[in-house]
């Protein structure tokens, strides 16, 4: 599949983003913060982050390198019997919620499990997890 989206890097774009928060916190605190500040976005902010760059790129809107090929546009390539059911679900994915969140709220909506749980094994969102890799950099 040709690429025609922006590629783009989340270690590039999460380091710069990092940074960022860096500099915000520094100024509020009227000293440099350093690798602390880069530290606490990480804890704070990389897996909100990493999951919506994740979104991006099975919706098609971006190409992240880092993230797994096939998957670019998943989206536009699969549900297309399910639509309203898979808005719900990245609607709660993009809140951050797990799997096991979005079972339980499929059981007590008493939504059909086979449907929730196809959609949910063909995202696989639990290896899609990476680690931030620009700390020390």
């Amino acid at each position: 599949m040709a690429i025609t989206a922006e590629v783009c890097s989340v270690y590039v774009d999460g380091k710069e983003e990092a940074l960022r928060h860096k500099w915000i916190e520094s100024e509020r605190a009227q000293r440099d913060l350093g690798d602390t500040a880069i530290r606490q976005w990480i804890r704070d902010h990389w897996n909100n982050y990493l999951r919506a760059r994740w979104v991006e790129h099975i919706q098609g809107v971006r190409f992240w390198k880092e993230l797994d090929r096939g998957d670019f546009g998943l989206l536009q390539r699969e549900f297309h019997d399910d639509q309203v059911l898979l808005d719900r679900i990245l609607d709660r994915l993009k809140m951050g919620r797990e799997n096991l969140d979005i079972i339980n709220w499929a059981i007590s909506w008493k939504l059909p499990m086979d449907r929730v749980i196809s959609v949910l094994e063909a995202l696989d969102i639990n290896s899609r997890r990476l680690v931030a890799r620009f700390e020390h950099q």
